[in-house]
């Protein structure tokens, strides 16, 4: 077991050969791990590497079969969460846990309220979170609601909560995962100035720069054991992936632009636009043409919340805009009569959304369901008098295929869809869609949560998709993911496209003027954008 400490002394955290199993799966074997007081402790591997369920042991959640804890050097119990908070361990779930009807104020006095009188004990948190705020730079809207809170905001607020009840030592599930770059460096400045005030983090991630850049170490899980601890300085990204995955990774460009199968577009969109909030003069979408042909991958680009979310959902079907005409497998739509999302799919139109859970799965069903969503009313999938039923038998075949060919982890079609990791539930839904063999795909965030090697993975099948013909609109906040996969690129900007370029003209500086380009100025900005 490798030891990281400062000056000697004992480690904030010390898990000792940590067990636990759920039924036939050995979540961890053996775990040791320990962390030094006031540093960022990452903590990488692939989805269902067993990260997750030995920080739920640290913070309570679960009990371990085997093997002990021990905090500040001394062996310690933690049987519930509120043990864990008491020890002075905080923890940020990937997913928030607040209440969207109240306050911020209110969710962080939620439960651990100081006094018994309501406005006084409000008087008294508002202070305290006050100038917890100025110490620590986490700036939240005490009085707003929870569900008038941008996302970079929602995750200050969770840190606030856990550092007001008092948490020393940080659990933070992949902090970063629907934050925009912006709000990342926002978060990643917070983390420093915590650590600098002594908070011991411990970091759950998938990206790997995101480690490179605050960790001090770092350990990698595979298959619920330690692959290894080092401090950061001993090791690269590659090393790192390398570890997590057990063979070399490559997320970089495969070849060159691949050149469309034909120059007719396969879908055509002109003059899209959607309104924002009546009086407002804002546009969410403003006038935007594109088109896509068959095998090509076009990209996105651009700060998330800049009209890429309604682009994809005004060309799904999801939503009709205010004004604007699209062209799909030879039938036009306009304003008034839109596509929907039905249609959608008659016309071979396919759809991975940015938010899986949101739009892309029903929680509660099992996998095989989740499968054939959208699609069930396909022949294939009927059965009964009239075929008023559904072939569950077909569909349990057909998902353990699938699951078989996207190796989605653990292959039981009778799983609820709850019970898969992020990465899983991604790659079942990629395996749904890409399934029915679209003429088009739209695909939003398609490795957003997602570990290293399935993200490999990912892009390998729209690679291969896109070579079989297909077109396939990317829409991704990972600009290194746009570098990677697309053939040209285009870049929105509050809610305008501000340019369009082929991949081999485009950099981190031209996408950049671009991404910051006013609306007013699109033109000026793709020439500067591609001057010599």
């Amino acid at each position: 077991m490798t030891e990281s400490s400062r000056g000697g002394a004992a480690p904030a955290v010390r898990l000792c050969d940590i067990s636990k199993r759920f039924g036939a799966v050995q979540a961890n074997r053996a775990v040791s791990l320990a962390v030094a007081p006031g540093t960022v402790h990452g903590l990488v591997g692939e989805n269902g590497a067993g990260k997750s369920t030995l920080m739920a042991i640290l913070y309570g959640y679960y009990h371990a079969d085997e093997g002990h804890i021990e905090v500040d050097g001394q062996r310690v119990a933690i049987a519930s969460s509120q043990q864990a908070i008491a020890l002075g361990i905080g923890m940020v779930h990937q997913h928030f846990m607040l209440v969207d009807t109240l306050s911020a104020l209110d969710n962080v006095m939620l439960g651990a309220e100081p006094a018994f009188f309501l406005s006084r004990a409000k008087r008294q948190v508002r202070q305290e979170l006050e100038a917890l705020m100025r110490d620590t730079g986490l700036t939240v809207r005490l009085d707003a609601t929870v569900a008038e809170l941008p996302v970079g905001e929602l995750q200050r607020l969770e840190i606030l909560k856990a550092l007001y009840r008092g948490a020393r030592i940080l659990i933070l599930d992949e902090p970063t995962a629907v934050l925009t770059p912006q709000e990342t460096d926002q978060l990643f400045e917070v983390l420093r100035r915590l650590r600098a005030r002594g908070t011991t983090i411990l970091l759950i991630t998938h990206k790997l720069r995101e480690v490179m850049a605050l960790c001090d170490a770092v350990t990698v899980m595979r298959a619920g054991a330690v692959i290894k601890t080092c401090a950061i300085g001993d090791t690269s990204p590659e090393d790192l992936a390398e570890s997590m995955v057990g063979r070399k990774v490559n997320l970089g460009r495969a070849g060159g632009a691949a050149k469309p199968q034909s120059d007719t577009p396969v879908l055509k969109a002109e003059g899209l636009t959607v309104a924002g909030d009546a009086g407002s003069g804002v546009h969410l979408l403003g006038n935007a043409s594109l088109a896509l042909r068959p095998g090509e991958i076009v990209g996105v680009a651009g700060v998330s919340g800049n009209g890429q979310s309604e682009l994809l959902e005004v060309l799904a079907g999801m939503r009709a805009p205010d004004a604007g005409t699209l062209h799909l497998a030879g039938r036009d739509f306009h304003a008034a009569a839109w596509l929907d999302p039905r249609t959608a799919r008659d016309l071979k139109l396919a759809h991975v959304p940015e938010d899986r859970h949101a739009l892309g799965m029903v929680l509660s069903f099992p996998a095989w369901e989740t499968a054939a969503l959208g699609y069930h009313e396909q022949a294939q999938y009927r059965a009964g008098p009239f075929g008023l039923g559904i072939d569950q038998r077909h569909l349990r075949a057909q998902t353990a295929t699938m699951m078989e060919q996207f190796d989605v982890r653990p292959r039981n079609a009778d799983l609820g869809s709850s019970k898969f990791s992020g990465g899983n539930q991604q790659k079942l839904i990629l395996a749904r869609e890409i399934g029915q063999h679209p003429a088009v795909l739209l695909v939003g965030q398609p490795t957003r949560g997602v570990d290293i090697g399935a993200i490999e993975f990912i892009h390998n099948q729209l690679r291969r998709l896109r070579d079989a013909g297909c077109a396939i609109l990317l829409v991704s906040s990972e600009l290194d993911e746009i570098l990677a996969l697309a053939d040209r690129v285009v870049v929105m900007n509050a809610g305008r496209i501000t340019g369009e370029l082929a991949i081999d003209e485009c950099s981190e500086k031209n996408l950049g003027l671009l991404m910051a380009a006013s609306p007013t100025h699109d033109k000026t900005a793709a020439e500067a954008a591609t001057a010599p």
